[in-house]
């Protein structure tokens, strides 16, 4: 047994590979396991989100933006978009920021934390450098990230005793609808389309993968507890720590598992390998202990037996934890880490659009 799998087999993760009634997984049944694991997840972390839309519609576009163009090398524009809900129409903005060519683009949709471009955690024009086009949302345009009894946003839009959604699997859900549009935009390489996010919306950049086929790749930066680190034996944040500030990213029952991580009927590391068999590109950083690099790679390794039995390549990495400076890329679950602290900084933003750029 390797050094590896010694760590992993110490954490004693429920089975990725075999369903709740006691079958194996093979290659002809993963997806009906993978649709299991997103049942309960649902049930169990992030909530019941509604049904996609009949359509979304983007209802304006405004090409006079602040910064527009980026020395003519890019098409800026702020997109409006709506759909209808149980309550009726939600509309949310986002900006979209397209290199120009004559060639099929592709595409990242960030969920970020602040509306502006550029941000601190969205270096415009080096990502126009790379031929990449970025949609990105504001997550608060779509749901408050606080305490407000799911009374802003999209939340009271539907039925919570229908719809036990978290804040998450909202954000998630808003970048579905920006994967709608680009169904649609002609400058889009629609096999290529990312979905990127840091921290907290690390986690929601995972689950909307997850959820969504669409998208080729999630780029998961720093995303720590509940999102790509395994739970148990975890260091820093727990689920005691994360569902008392942060009750509602996530549903209820979630609460359940205060100090019983070891109970759990699912892992992290299922979520990671509810991508399968697309791409997963993991960002830890040194310092941010509280995420835990070390859980994340931990996950990444777990997790790969889900492309291992579609016929990819899985995570490849030696028989060793990562040191800084280490990014594994020949797998179909990439990882970096770097060094310094908990944030998405231009050298993430390097690895992931190399990722991209890969597939």
């Amino acid at each position: 047994m390797s050094m590896i799998e010694k760590l992993i087999e110490e954490r004693k993760l429920p089975e990725l590979l075999k369903f709740a009634d006691g079958r194996q997984v093979t290659a002809e049944n993963w997806e009906e396991r993978r649709q299991e694991i997103l049942e309960i997840l649902s049930l169990e972390e992030y909530g019941y989100a509604p049904p996609a839309p009949k359509e979304t519609k983007v209802v304006s576009e405004d090409a006079k933006m602040p910064y527009s163009d980026f020395a003519g090398k890019a098409v800026s524009k702020t997109l409006t978009f709506t759909v209808e809900t149980d309550c009726g129409e939600f509309t949310f903005p986002a900006t979209e920021i397209v290199p120009i060519s004559d060639k099929p683009r592709r595409t990242f949709v960030l969920i970020n934390f602040r509306p502006e471009v550029p941000d601190r955690y969205y270096p415009t024009e080096e990502l126009i450098d790379t031929g990449c086009a970025v949609i990105q949302l504001y997550y608060n345009d779509i749901a408050f990230d606080g305490r407000d009894d799911f009374k802003g946003g999209i939340a009271p839009m539907f039925d919570r005793k229908k719809y036990t959604w978290g804040k998450i699997r909202m954000w998630a859900w808003a970048a579905s609808r920006v994967m709608d549009y680009l169904q649609t935009a002609d400058y889009c390489d629609k096999e290529h389309v990312a979905v990127v996010g840091h921290s907290r919306l690390g986690k929601t950049a995972l689950v909307c993968a997850a959820f969504d086929t669409r998208f080729a790749m999630a780029c998961v930066n720093n995303s720590g507890c509940s999102g790509d680190s395994i739970t148990r034996g975890k260091k820093g944040e727990r689920i005691r720590q994360i569902t008392h500030n942060f009750p509602f990213w996530f549903c209820d029952n979630y609460q359940n598992y205060i100090d019983k991580e070891e109970e759990m009927p699912f892992e992290q590391h299922w979520l990671v390998a509810a991508v399968a068999p697309r791409k997963v590109a993991l960002g830890s950083a040194l310092e941010d202990e509280w995420a835990d690099p070390e859980s994340s790679y931990l996950s990444a390794c777990a997790a790969s037996p889900a492309w291992e039995l579609n016929g990819k390549a899985g995570f490849v990495h030696p028989d060793r934890m990562p040191e800084v400076g280490d990014y594994f890329a020949e797998g179909d679950i990439k990882y970096h880490l770097r060094g310094g602290k908990h944030f998405l900084s231009r050298k993430d933003w390097a690895y992931y659009a190399e990722a991209l750029k890969s597939i």
